[in-house]
């Protein structure tokens, strides 16, 4: 006996890829949840900035104090701020001697000369500033005068302060332990 068996006749199409609202839905919770990290993601970048800057700061404090005392003569560490940036700048000279440019290099007269300088453009949401304009320390002792404190805010009112003593030595704090890592100034 001979049967033939037959399959039933389906007119089913293999289905591929997404249809345009599948996407659209995509696209949305995609839209959604990059809206909500972005403000996030922004103060985890800033928190970055903040922290390299005063990092390059402190080394450079600790720096320009063992470098007077090698090469045997006074160096100082000056702040300036002007509209577009602010910046530190390493040299030797008197305080008004040495100023900071916007493409990052130091314009220095009265035989005075940079040896570095950092920038910190108003676009990095980051400024250095100080309760002294320079801090010049001694080739024989290491000693700075006169002592202060050197503050790196963020735009979020974030700050580190590095404290210069009479000594030249540096301390690093953070007033109401605002930067995690840095202690309570």
């Amino acid at each position: 006996m001979d049967t033939k068996h037959s399959a039933p006749a389906t007119n089913r199409t293999a289905q591929r890829g997404f249809t345009l609202i599948e996407s659209a839905i995509a696209m949305a919770v995609t839209a959604i949840v990059a809206a909500a990290a972005a403000p996030g993601l922004r103060d985890m970048i800033d928190a970055r900035r903040l922290d390299g800057a005063a990092a390059s700061l402190a080394a450079d404090l600790r720096f320009v104090r063992t470098e007077a005392i090698a090469q045997r003569r006074p160096l100082r560490l000056s702040i300036r701020t002007t509209a577009d940036a602010s910046c530190w700048i390493v040299h030797t000279g008197a305080a008004a001697d040495c100023t900071c440019g916007t493409d990052g290099v130091s314009v220095c007269t009265g035989g005075a000369s940079a040896i570095k300088s950092v920038v910190l453009p108003s676009a990095e949401r980051l400024a250095v500033m100080g309760n002294v304009g320079s801090i010049v320390f001694d080739p024989l002792h290491g000693t700075g005068t006169p002592a202060g404190t050197l503050r790196l805010v963020a735009a979020n009112g974030r700050a580190i302060h590095h404290v210069v003593n009479v000594v030249g030595r540096v301390r690093t704090c953070s007033p109401g332990a605002a930067v995690p890592g840095h202690p309570a100034c």
